[in-house]
């Protein structure tokens, strides 16, 4: 009987986890340290670089403005945590899509996992941790850089940490999740489509409030919103019990993203 046999005889919950997810993250770090070092570490700059140009830059021309709690704060006190949930999505998308795509199309990677007594949830388990890694790593450099240039208001910016955790977790298993339904570099070209709308209209660099109210409507429902005006909550200290309906978001997205991965996996290469 071969292993890929073996794989697919598994019954019940064996057949999708066997409890072994850690091996496919050190798997990753391996990797990541060898060749991918670099483009990790350059993803750590470029909101850096935003917050310099337009929180501090630009941010002289605009003056104070207005907090969720309607306090009035600096341009950049009210960016810099929008860029720190930036942060923390893009680490963890990038490493959920264009990763999980070379490793499912071209390495063959998960063929081989699955093929072992690896299930599809320890391979979805395994690889959004990785992703995880990655955008805690970026969020938390851009953190410090808020903490030295004092644009953290208050005691609760600690929680934002946690905060990214939670964001990047919820990108992360979603954009794995999208990333095994699509087959060609044009598809994949859809995620930055998807991104770039979301960076700019998240509430990121003015209050969600100069929208018209039909527009709100549209943004409140993006994911990266969520994630801005928690960090944004946190950080200011503009803290109120409206932040756990962004927790709760973000806990669907994972639950989402770890189910639709899980039977993906499956469907693809034990089915």
């Amino acid at each position: 009987m071969s292993a890929l046999t073996r794989a697919r005889a598994k019954p019940g919950v064996r057949a999708l986890y066997a409890g072994n997810a850690r091996s496919v993250m050190e798997r990753g770090l391996l990797a990541t340290r060898s060749t991918n070092w670099v483009i990790v570490l350059s993803g750590v700059f470029e909101p850096i670089f935003y917050l310099l140009a337009l929180g501090i830059g630009l941010g002289s021309y605009i003056g104070d403005v207005t907090d969720a709690q309607g306090t009035p704060v600096s341009y950049a006190a009210f960016i810099a945590p929008a860029l720190l949930a930036v942060a923390a999505m893009n680490g963890a998308v990038y490493d959920s899509t264009w990763n999980v795509f070379f490793k499912m199309h071209f390495g063959k990677l998960y063929q081989g996992m699955l093929a072992t007594s690896l299930g599809p949830l320890d391979v979805a388990l395994g690889e959004v941790a990785l992703a995880l890694l990655r955008g805690a790593a970026y969020g938390t450099a851009f953190l410090l850089v808020m903490q030295v240039l004092g644009l953290n208001l208050a005691w609760t910016a600690i929680l934002a940490l946690p905060a990214l955790l939670l964001i990047a977790f919820g990108f992360a298993s979603l954009g794995m999740a999208i990333t095994s339904y699509l087959k060609t570099f044009q598809q994949m070209d859809w995620v930055q489509f998807a991104l770039l709308p979301m960076f700019l209209f998240s509430a990121t660099f003015f209050p969600i409030t100069v929208y018209p109210e039909a527009i709100q409507w549209v943004i409140m429902a993006l994911p990266l919103w969520h994630g801005v005006e928690l960090v944004r909550g946190l950080t200011t200290g503009a803290v109120g019990p409206e932040l756990l309906i962004h927790v709760g978001y973000y806990l669907a997205m994972v639950g989402i993203g770890l189910v639709f991965t899980t039977r993906r996996l499956r469907a693809l290469f034990l089915d």
